[in-house]
């Protein structure tokens, strides 16, 4: 069985070399897909009886790992220098640093390895990470999936 929780948070990035629009700084509304798989849990009178996770324990881990930390943040390419010593001259400045260009596809990846250990077989029911969708745009997404 597989459920998915969906997320949202704004964020600004830019991507430092494309050749439009997205090479300067701008923000989205995002929007992130986290797709567990596991058995139902059968226990009798246990709280998640019939579920693969409760839902609100999925998004707590959602937010704790990932959604807090990048909500109003700006995301940015630690080779991106001009960009990073901007963003140093702003007191109190909520800057997120990334080892990766912050692309759609880099930060679907980046969001799964930041979230696959912590979704993993609490109840005995084989629970684990299977997808992370991240939206960009309504239109546009990337999906990084177990491997």
């Amino acid at each position: 069985m597989q459920i998915t929780r969906r997320l949202e948070f704004d964020a600004g990035h830019r991507i430092p070399n494309h050749n439009s629009q997205c090479k300067h700084l701008h923000g989205h509304r995002y929007a992130i897909e986290i797709t567990l798989s596991g058995d139902i849990i059968a226990t009798e009178g246990q709280s998640e009886q019939g579920m693969v996770m409760d839902f609100s324990d999925v998004k707590r881990i959602a937010k704790e790992r990932v959604v807090d930390a990048w909500d109003h943040a700006f995301l940015v390419y630690r080779n991106d220098g001009v960009v990073l010593d901007f963003l140093n001259t702003l007191p109190n400045h909520k800057t997120v640093v990334l080892d990766v260009v912050p692309t759609a596809e880099n930060l679907a990846k980046a969001a799964f390895e930041l979230l696959v250990e912590a979704y993993r077989d609490t109840y005995g029911n084989h629970l684990k990470l299977e997808r992370v969708r991240l939206f960009e745009t309504p239109n546009n997404w990337a999906d990084y999936s177990r491997a």
